[in-house]
This record gives C-alpha cells, sequence and structure tokens, in this order.
C-alpha cells in the first residue's frame, strides 16, 4: 500500500517567497528520512516552496483562471511530501509519528489510490495510466 505523508506547517501559509527551514531542523529531518530509505519504504519525498510563490488555477464556468500566491483564504498549506509504501495505515502512522516534526507541524497521512482498486469502466477509462506512471517513474529517475 502506498501512502503520502503530507507535512502541513502552520504559518506557511503566510510565508515570504524565499523562506527556508534552518539547518538544524533539516539536520534531524534528514535523519529521518534516511531511516524511512534504510528501512525500504521511501519512495519519493520533497519539500515546496511557500504559496507565496505558487499559483492556483480555478475552472470556474468551464474556463481557466489563475490567482497567485498568496492565497487569503488559505488555513493549511503543504510544506512537503513522502510517498511511502508499508503494509497498512497503522505502519503509515507509526513513520510519520517518528517524523521529528515542531510543535508547529502537523502530517496528514492519505492512501494513494491503486489502478486495481477502481471499478472496470473507470479502469477502461484510464486504460493508459498505468503506463502513464511507469514513464513518468523513467524520466524522475533520468
Amino acid at each position: 500500500m502506498r501512502f503520502m505523508m503530507l507535512m502541513i506547517p502552520k504559518g506557511y501559509e503566510t510565508a515570504e517567497p524565499g523562506t527556508m527551514p534552518d539547518a538544524k531542523a533539516v539536520a534531524a529531518m534528514m535523519k529521518y528520512n534516511e531511516s524511512l530509505q534504510k528501512a525500504g519504504v521511501l519512495l519519493a519525498l520533497d519539500g515546496l516552496h511557500p504559496p507565496s510563490m505558487g499559483a492556483r488555477v480555478s475552472f470556474s464556468g468551464g474556463k481557466p483562471k489563475v490567482t497567485d500566491g498568496p492565497f487569503a483564504e488559505a488555513k493549511e498549506v503543504l510544506g512537503g511530501y513522502w510517498m511511502i509504501q508499508v503494509k497498512s495505515k497503522e505502519e503509515a502512522i507509526e513513520w510519520a509519528s517518528r517524523c521529528p516534526a515542531s510543535d508547529n507541524e502537523m502530517i496528514e497521512i492519505r492512501q494513494v489510490c491503486e489502478f486495481s482498486e477502481f471499478p472496470a469502466d473507470v479502469q477502461e477509462a484510464a486504460s493508459k495510466f498505468p503506463e502513464m506512471q511507469a514513464q513518468a517513474g523513467q524520466r524522475k529517475g533520468s
């Protein structure tokens, strides 16, 4: 089972462009990341720039509308993520519980939908999806 662990740092929704974590926090997080890697459960991980450097594309009336960050209505935003592969939600929770997060951070755990879970008609409509995933994985590794 694949799970995304989503880091949600309070206050990041108003962080200035270019805001970066301090080296001590990064060093502690790297030890955690290494433990995920050594256990063989880590598939991917990345940190994200603050929303002030991002954009949102909405589709009111079917037409794209771009809004540059920061986003006034945002209460929680992502600071980064891990993609892990474990045997259960409980194991994902155990890994998230080991994270050296600070008082202002929380991790949301979400199971990734596997192609085989979708009904036959949805699998047919998305028949090229597994191929796309494989090609995307090859590009990232190259």
